[in-house]
């Protein structure tokens, strides 16, 4: 059965809604691929699964999505070692990892909440280039630099803990800290020969005829990473601008 071509856009739309809606971004994701798998003409099984002469179960010689799935999971499953660190960032947490972090950062002279996110944006550019994976989301954001910029807040708001700052600006933070995190991470990865990120566009790109080398693609990805970076600055400093207004209003009260 074939389907107008628009239709098989309406994976996006699931996207889109999914994560507008804060569904489950696991089960948004495969939801859309099925469907737009479906749409595409593709079965939900390859030839030799357990169900066979169904429509939009098998197809001869045609690879099913559940089985492209799973394939991509078996081949990217190194993706999960993160967990094995968990334990250990719990530990450290229960033993004042994150008190002794806001600690740290009040002490530093001239630290803000914007200057700590470029600093770490610029540290994960760094990391992704060497080739380091470090799992930045559970294993340094939420255990360190959360922590960190709750700390500076306390300092620029001039409040004595993370309960005396507004909801609002916790959650701004947050939403800082995902942002530096990701653009640092994301953009820092293609800059290295040997990240899956470029590894990705690569073989994507070579799969499709494109004559490309790994080198001529970390060269295009330079100006866009700077560019990040630049973004980053700029998004950074307006937020510490925020704060600063907050305060003088503070003091003007």
């Amino acid at each position: 059965m074939h389907f107008p071509v628009w239709l098989k856009l309406l994976g996006i739309v699931i996207v889109i809604i999914g994560l507008a809606l804060k569904l489950r971004t696991t089960l948004v994701v495969v939801v859309a691929a099925l469907v737009t798998g479906l749409l595409s003409g593709l079965p939900l099984f390859s030839e030799h699964s357990f169900i066979s002469g169904i429509p939009f179960i098998t197809k001869p010689g045609q690879e099913g999505i559940i089985d492209m799935l799973g394939r991509a999971f078996s081949d990217t499953r190194f993706v999960t070692l993160f967990i094995v660190t968990l334990p250990v960032v719990g530990l450290a947490e229960r033993f004042g990892l994150q008190e002794r972090s806001a600690m740290l950062i009040r002490r530093v002279s001239g630290a803000t909440v914007g200057r700590l996110q470029i600093v770490y944006q610029m540290f994960r550019i760094a990391m992704g280039a060497l080739g380091l994976r470090l799992n930045g989301h559970p294993v340094f954001v939420r255990p360190l630099v959360f922590p960190m910029s709750v700390g500076a807040a306390e300092k620029s708001l001039g409040v004595s803990g993370e309960s005396e700052i507004p909801e609002k600006s916790i959650e701004r933070i947050k939403a800082a800290n995902a942002a530096g995190e990701n653009y640092g991470n994301f953009y820092g990865q293609n800059l290295s020969l040997v990240q899956a990120g470029i590894l990705l566009v690569f073989n994507t790109l070579k799969g499709l005829g494109y004559q490309v080398s790994l080198v001529s693609l970390v060269l295009f990805a330079i100006p866009i990473a700077t560019l990040s970076l630049i973004l980053g600055v700029i998004q950074f400093s307006l937020m510490d601008r925020f704060y600063r207004k907050k305060e003088a209003n503070k003091t003007n009260a």
